[in-house]
């Protein structure tokens, strides 16, 4: 956006990056504070500091980022923006004085927000003499001009007609078009030191907009820029598409999507149950769930989600490591083997009347306290060491759920822990059926498989022969349920009874369709439709 500065009459393009404040997009918010040069931390006034505030300023230091701390919705009628400045001052030592108070709805303090940036946040520096060093922060899929990067320009200048590389890949592109965002692409004779826009180069496929890339001009190579961290799915998923779309089409969806979110990882595998489709990496659980949502939404993608599992280190009986994504790759119970699951630290922020409650769910997910602290403001933080299995199952609405929305949560992973972590398969028929086996820890698999078989009874279609579903650790049957199937009444015929008082000949048609229905079981083939897939599969 352009902003003017009234007392010096001086206009400035100012570029602002808005952050998710959810934990599990930590990644959108360490590639952000990497591509900027000062940090404006807004604090909802109604709600105080959360954890993920505490969070991203540690970042912003981390990374020597002047930081501005912003309150907003003061006009809110639950604000209190005094009790959330001595928050600011205890927990990040904020000088009370120096704390913007704003508020969108009615316009209050946006002006001294914009001000404050030109006053307080320096501006980049560059060298607009040097040979081009271009950062690719960013990049999205136009149906018209086809792959847009957003860029940084850290060095030198670019400009429509220039031949640029890729550091990444090694390709050169043609310059096509370069332009700032105002918010709209608005096009420029150039981009140089210090500017950040947008450049179009005719890039043909998804995969050529690698993001942390460096482009630099072919006669003046130079050293490629750190780039961003490396991200590491914690999350693992895999997507199906249902009978509305085709594998190719899903494939084309997702390599669209994952341009502007690099954090998701893709790999094509096919599934006896469920055919082709992709096992997908992601931050977390709500990453995941905006990723599926996204697909809907943008792509009008339908497809079908099988149940998180995180990463475990398998350690065989010669002390060979390997790490497990997948159910299916996960070693028989036959063999030795030992298993190392992650873990996090996990950080809450809750008022003290919901402290008993926490306690009571942490220790269900097998957590450990580690510290608690009461602060001045009535709240306590607490910290827990937990499987992240037990945290991407539905922790984060539990938690919401037993403190009425008011506790916030943030995690970091740690070092992982050797756990009693089992497989199990559910059988339909005698026959496994792969998507729906999961892992988990041992004092959990007996319930957990019950739960799974019942739900299969509920949706799945009575038929002519029985129905046997259960669910198995290693050899041994654990959980077991029953679909009885349809029976016609052979000793009747045309309303009157066959055989009159022959017992032998009774037995004689009750024993052929004992036989019939055998046959039935030992051919039939149990279909699973899609929407009883995902009743099961969902919460």
């Amino acid at each position: 956006m352009l902003y003017e500065d009234k007392s010096s009459n001086t206009r400035y393009l100012l570029n602002l990056v808005d952050t998710p404040g959810h934990v599990d997009f930590s990644y959108e918010v360490s590639r952000s504070l990497s591509a900027c040069e000062g940090v404006l931390l807004l604090v909802d006034a109604s709600q105080g500091i959360q954890s993920q505030t505490l969070a991203t300023y540690h970042a912003a230091k981390e990374k020597g980022l002047q930081v501005v701390p912003v309150l907003t919705k003061i006009d809110m009628p639950h604000a209190q923006p005094e009790e959330c400045m001595l928050s600011l001052s205890a927990l990040l030592d904020v000088d009370p004085e120096s704390v913007l108070l704003t508020s969108a709805k009615s316009g209050i303090g946006i002006t001294d927000v914009l001000q404050t940036v030109v006053d307080r946040l320096p501006p980049p520096e560059a060298n607009r003499s040097a040979p081009l060093k271009c950062l690719l922060v960013d990049s999205y899929y136009d149906d018209y001009r086809g792959i847009v990067c957003l860029v940084k320009v850290v060095d030198g200048r670019i400009s429509p007609g220039d031949k640029i590389v890729s550091a990444a890949t090694k390709t050169s592109y043609d310059v096509q078009e370069t332009g700032v965002l105002l918010p709209h692409r608005s096009p420029t004779p150039g981009l140089h030191g210090g500017q950040v826009g947008y450049v179009i180069a005719g890039m043909k496929t998804t995969t050529e907009a690698k993001i942390g890339d460096t482009f630099f001009h072919p006669s003046k190579p130079v050293e490629p820029l750190p780039g961003f961290q490396e991200v590491r799915s914690m999350v693992f998923a895999s997507m199906y598409p249902t009978d509305d779309c085709n594998f190719d089409d899903l494939r084309t969806a997702m390599g669209k999507l994952t341009l502007n979110d690099a954090s998701v990882s893709t790999q094509v595998e096919n599934s006896g149950a469920l055919g082709m489709g992709f096992r997908c990496g992601f931050l977390g659980l709500l990453h995941m769930e905006v990723f599926h949502q996204r697909l809907a939404d943008e792509q009008n993608m339908q497809v079908l989600v099988t149940a998180p599992m995180v990463p475990y280190k398998i350690i065989d009986a010669k002390g060979n490591e390997s790490i497990v994504e997948t159910p299916a790759d996960f070693p028989e119970s036959t063999k030795y083997y030992q298993v190392e699951e992650p873990m996090v630290e996990a950080s809450i922020l809750t008022p003290s009347d919901y402290v008993g409650a926490i306690l009571v769910l942490t220790n269900d997910k097998r957590g450990v306290q580690t510290n608690m602290v009461y602060l001045e403001d009535g709240r306590v933080a607490l910290t827990f060491l937990l499987p992240w299995q037990e945290v991407v199952t539905d922790f984060y609405n539990e938690l919401k759920t037993i403190t009425s929305g008011y506790a916030s949560l943030n995690y970091r992973e740690v070092e992982p822990q050797k756990a009693d972590i089992v497989k199990v398969d559910v059988l339909i028929n005698g026959k496994v059926l792969d998507a729906l086996s999961f892992v988990c820890h041992r004092s959990k698999a007996t319930a957990a498989g019950r739960a799974l078989c019942l739900k299969l009874k509920n949706v799945i279609d009575r038929q002519q022969y029985e129905i046997s579903i259960q669910a198995t650790l290693g050899a041994k049957v654990f959980a077991k349920e029953r679909i009885a199937p349809f029976r016609k009444d052979v000793l009747i015929k045309s309303g009157k009874a066959v055989g009159g008082g022959d017992i032998t000949r009774k037995q004689k048609l009750l024993k052929k369709q004992k036989e019939g229905k055998k046959r039935m079981k030992t051919v039939g083939n149990v279909q699973l439709s899609q929407s009883a897939f995902w009743s099961v599969m969902s919460k």
